[in-house]
């Protein structure tokens, strides 16, 4: 059953309206009919509603029942990606959501080749949130994950406050005599938390980036012998968490 998220709660009548993308999506793509049900989502809950009626740019439903699966990681992930070349971010949005993902942060690392204008930030954000969106609806979640501006490393640190356990994935420390596996890291996490996850651009974290986050409470972390891809590595760790918590 297709999935679509609301803008607004539905109304004392228990009755809702789509509009925008969704409304042309039901309309033209799915070519559906007054009768016909959908799933729906607003505030992190799921409900089956019927469509009522279809307009010319808009389509009327009724909620029927909600639904109780929980489909949300009990762990809050933010993943923090150096950025990264090509479309390698839009992946990384995807999947990310796909596997649980709680939000996304783009970092402006020291070894970023490519450098975001500020006049085209926001609209690669609206991008990326807009991936993340259809990304939700495909594999039914009940939250959109949310996609932060560009952060630089000092920027992070000061956001990163909030979170109750922070790691940064470090290839010296993969390289070390005693790693730090992922899965030791997660042995003091609990459902309820949240952690924040630093991921180096092509090239990783330069170690004075790496010695900033250490001095700001941020654990190193390794993610095996092989050295992963900058957009391979956020999802290696994404499943290590749901097979871990889920």
């Amino acid at each position: 059953m297709q999935r679509y998220f609301l803008d607004q709660p539905f109304d004392e009548r228990n009755r809702a309206v789509i509009s925008g993308d969704d409304s042309k999506h039901i309309i033209k793509v799915m070519r559906m009919i007054a009768g016909q049900e959908i799933l729906t989502v607003y505030g992190g809950i799921a409900s089956v509603a019927k469509i009522e009626e279809i307009l010319d740019n808009q389509v009327v439903v009724s909620k029927h029942c909600e639904l109780t699966q929980q489909t949300e990681m009990p762990v809050s992930v933010t993943l923090v990606c150096g950025l990264p070349k090509g479309d390698k971010l839009d992946l990384i949005t995807q999947k990310g959501t796909e596997l649980g993902m709680k939000r996304l942060i783009p970092l402006a690392a020291s070894r970023s080749i490519v450098k975001w204008d500020s006049k085209k930030s926001d609209k690669r954000i609206e991008r990326l949130q807009k991936i993340a969106k259809e990304a939700a609806e495909q594999c039914h979640r009940n939250e959109i994950p949310e996609i932060l501006p560009v952060q630089t490393v000092k920027q992070l640190i000061d956001y990163a406050a909030m979170f109750d356990v922070k790691l940064f994935a470090d290839e010296e420390d993969a390289k070390s005599d005693v790693p730090h596996k992922i899965a030791d890291r997660l042995k003091n996490v609990y459902h309820g938390q949240s952690i924040v996850v630093v991921f180096g651009p092509e090239g990783g974290l330069a170690r004075e980036e790496a010695v900033l986050l250490q001095e700001a409470g941020f654990l190193p972390v390794s993610l095996g012998p092989r050295i992963l891809r900058t957009e391979t590595a956020p999802l290696y760790t994404l499943s290590a968490m749901s097979y871990e918590f889920e």
